[in-house]
């Protein structure tokens, strides 16, 4: 059986912490797929679809990492697409308790689907999505917290 995890988020926009989380996955499994999540309590700053094709441009030399938009529970996609993973990225103690929150959410939900953390490189810890936004939205710099394809997609929007 193949190993396919799944990597959800709203990766809006994604950052060098998640590229990182990312890469050091692909060793763990056959196949990751970085699936952006619809959430309808959150108004996003970039489309799905805009998302999406970041992730597939930051990783189009590397076949074992596809991306996807999905909508709804993230274990119901999972079984849409073969995933018995699930990828989630740990900074601080305090992303571990949600975490394992939701992990034990999905895990009642699915017991076949397990959850693997992986802790971001120190230089990354304090990288945010949420953080990046608000520098965007304020006209600053961003660049030091995302691939170079993103801010460079951002300069020109």
């Amino acid at each position: 059986m193949q190993k396919i995890c799944l990597f959800p988020g709203t990766f809006d926009p994604i950052t060098l912490g998640h590229v990182d989380i990312i890469r050091r996955a692909v060793p763990l499994f056959d196949k990751i797929i970085v699936a952006v999540g619809i959430n309808a309590g959150k108004a996003p700053m970039f489309t799905p679809e805009h998302r999406q094709d970041w992730i597939e441009e930051i990783f189009k030399g590397e076949p074992k990492i596809s991306a996807a938009v999905y909508e709804g529970l993230t274990v119901d996609y999972c079984k849409r697409v073969g995933a018995n993973y699930i990828l989630r990225g740990i900074r601080y103690v305090s992303d571990f308790e949600y975490e394992k929150t939701i992990a034990d959410a999905n895990r009642t939900l699915d017991p076949a689907i397990e959850t693997f953390f992986l802790t971001c490189e120190p230089k990354y810890t304090s990288v945010a999505s949420t953080i990046v936004r608000d520098i965007i939205r304020n006209k600053g710099n961003a660049s030091p917290f995302l691939p170079e394809i993103v801010a460079q997609s951002i300069k020109l929007s």
